[in-house]
């Protein structure tokens, strides 16, 4: 199933009866980097009442890559309405976190529902989506005569030289659509080689 993922992270705010739900989203790729943008979060906003998240890592369709945590809400106000947005809009490789200033006006568990749904799809309007394609990263052997060649072939694929390496031969790591491996390999077959991770 091809999803969606968005090009770069994204903030919204929306105040709901003095409660201020200020949202950020991120791209993410393992469970280790959302959890890195919870923490840097918790740190920026020492002072809110609730850090309120939901994550999809890869296909939005497969749950066993989500978790969502109410961070002293609820159960289930808060990280489950989250998660239904990204799942309802197939958006994977995502992390939305809501922080949330009480305002002091309790908004009950249809309120809060709302507040982090809505909170969510405000982010989400914000977004610059685009579908992701998986990428994968390779090394490439060349000839320093041919080293121009290979890049040429990399960039028309819309691939990115990540880093040149030079010692007898040129090493060039590349990231690249797992889609085109089979592309890169052929147009290659003159002026480089793909090493294989044991190499």
């Amino acid at each position: 199933m091809s999803y969606q993922t968005l090009k770069s992270a994204v903030t919204a705010r929306l105040e709901i009866k003095k409660s201020e739900f200020i949202t950020h989203a991120y791209p993410v790729t393992s469970r280790e980097q959302a959890m890195f943008h919870v923490e840097q979060l918790r740190e920026q906003y020492a002072d809110a009442r609730h850090h309120c998240w939901a994550y999809i890592i890869g296909d939005p369709g497969n749950t066993t890559s989500a978790g969502f945590d109410d961070d002293g809400e609820p159960s289930g106000t808060a990280g489950r309405p989250i998660l239904n947005v990204l799942q309802h809009k197939s958006i994977g490789n995502i992390i939305v976190i809501v922080v949330r200033y009480f305002g002091g006006i309790k908004l009950g568990a249809g309120g809060l529902t709302r507040a982090y749904a809505g909170s969510a799809q405000a982010a989400v309007d914000a977004m610059q989506l685009c579908p992701y394609v998986p990428m994968t990263q390779l090394q490439i052997l060349a000839q320093f005569a041919t080293e121009g060649q290979c890049r040429y072939i990399v960039e028309s694929l819309n691939g990115t030289i990540d880093a040149v390496d030079y010692s007898k031969e040129v090493r060039l790591s590349v990231t690249i659509a797992e889609a085109d491996i089979e592309a890169l390999k052929q147009r290659l077959a003159m002026d480089g080689r793909i090493l294989t991770s044991a190499e």
